[in-house]
């Protein structure tokens, strides 16, 4: 049976205390929202700030399923899951498509200084790193500040040894930081090798200071030679700074197991609530299924999956039906691929998108609305701002970029997309970590998030005015 949410307008949302919940006055042009729409809208926003499904879907799929990389056992008990999940909101339509991968798999590894002093090191592999010989590697250090340091040193001081860059991650509350560090992961194996080091370790990319580790891709170049690379905690990192600085050499040893391009299949798993006049465009609301090996996944992203799910849920039980359809995504394989963004694109490429959207940037609240729409439409995000204000969400700029499947999406085939950006302040400290779990997130910041969500599906179902095509 459907639920039935009640969507009567409170005299005030418990989001901001004392915040009147009603749809402020906005003169709009012929082509804006019907009263009706706008309201039903600030009903499905309140009802989400009541709604406790997301909380219990992000828990049964982080700390029921558990980890999920691609291809894995987790991840077909995750597709099995989410389809059973998907039925249960009263979703229609719920399917699984099969997306081919070649996956990585990590293997034992540790690591240790054995100069000046034996310190063992807390250490993660990076996803796709190739194996080290059966016996490890031991090797100098050749340290270096950043990845900018490494990239302008024409020196040999990288030769046969072991490249360490120690990228600081500045917490933002964007990202940004992130987005500034993470080339050290992505780009440090194939610059270290280029300079005939035989390793690379990093800092971790994150902004802790526990003893964790920190996962993540990295990416080789077939002209350069692929050598192991691997992450070791902050504190640890910190350390061999403090050696550096002092002007003390240091070796490393390691020992890293892994197997790359093993064949597997894994799952977009897809479900809809369909539209009415406009039943053949779709409103795609979407995050990823799958997860590192390291955690449970919960930020990353069981919360994504939650949050879509539930908004998703939430219009299904209102007993509206929409005028386009609402399709969530769950995609397959974004940690190491976007393979499941690929293939929806490939496969979906003849349907008219009104909307792509993606929630994975954990569970923190949203705080700004972005798009990126063609002109005509932008009237239609300012009023969808609008109805968020009440849970402090303010209004972004049409140059938005929305989550990583779907910003592949809106990239590709130049679909429309709309970007809720999340407060992001601590989702770096346990990013792909073991820490990565249910006792991270914040239940009534997960519920802002539905609300949000639940109610910009409904009104670009709704709109009266196409999104796209956007300028790119």
């Amino acid at each position: 049976m459907r639920r039935r949410a009640c969507l009567a307008l409170p005299a005030a949302l418990p989001w901001l205390p004392g915040c009147a919940s009603r749809v402020p006055a906005v003169t709009m042009p012929s082509t804006a929202f019907s009263d009706a729409d706008l309201h039903h809208a600030a009903a499905l926003r309140d009802a989400g700030l009541r709604d406790g499904h997301a909380w219990r879907l992000l828990r049964e799929l982080a700390a029921g399923v558990g980890p999920r990389p691609a291809g894995s056992a987790g991840d077909a008990r995750a597709v099995a899951w989410a389809q059973d999940a998907l039925r249960g909101l009263g979703l229609e339509a719920v399917r699984a498509e099969p997306v081919p991968v070649r996956v990585w798999q990590r293997g034992p590894a540790a690591a240790r200084l054995t100069v000046p002093a034996e310190r063992p090191l807390v250490m993660a592999a990076l996803g796709n790193s190739v194996p080290a010989p059966p016996d490890g590697l031991e090797a100098e250090i050749a340290w270096y500040p950043d990845l900018a340091a490494l990239m302008a040193d024409t020196s040999d001081r990288a030769r046969g040894r072991i490249v360490f860059i120690d990228q600081r991650t500045e917490r933002t509350r964007d990202g940004s930081g992130y987005g500034r560090a993470v080339g050290a992961r992505f780009a440090g194996p194939v610059e270290a090798a280029k300079r005939g080091a035989v390793a690379l370790a990093i800092r971790s990319i994150g902004t802790d200071r526990a003893a964790i580790a920190h996962t993540g891709a990295t990416r080789y170049d077939i002209r350069v030679p692929r050598i192991p690379a691997f992450a070791v905690s902050v504190p640890d990192a910190e350390h061999i700074a403090a050696l550096q600085a002092a002007g003390t050499p240091m070796r490393l040893a390691f020992t890293l197991q892994a197997r790359s391009d093993v064949e597997a299949v894994t799952h977009n798993v897809i479900a809809e609530l369909p539209g009415s006049d406009l039943a053949h465009e779709v409103v795609l609301i979407g995050a990823h299924l799958d997860s590192w090996d390291l955690g449970q996944g919960a930020l990353d992203d069981a919360a994504g999956v939650g949050i879509v799910s539930a908004a998703a849920g939430l219009i299904a039980a209102a007993g509206r039906r929409p005028r386009r359809t609402v399709r969530v995504v769950l995609f397959g394989n974004e940690e190491n691929g976007f393979d499941g963004a690929r293939a929806y694109g490939d496969r979906h490429v003849g349907v008219v998108h009104q909307l792509v959207a993606e929630s994975d940037f954990g569970a923190g609240a949203v705080y700004r609305l972005s798009a990126r729409v063609q002109a005509e439409a932008w009237p239609q995000v300012q009023a969808m701002a609008q109805v968020l204000a009440p849970l402090g969400v303010e209004l972004g700029a049409n140059t938005g970029t929305p989550g990583p499947d779907a910003a592949v999406l809106m990239r590709r085939h130049r679909w429309p997309a709309l970007q809720l950006h999340q407060d992001g302040s601590r989702y770096f400290d346990v990013h792909h970590t073991e820490r990565d779990t249910v006792d991270q997130v914040d239940p009534a910041a997960l519920r802002q998030n539905v609300a949000c969500w639940a109610a910009c599906t409904w009104l670009a179902a709704q709109s009266p005015v196409a999104f796209g095509p956007p300028s790119l």
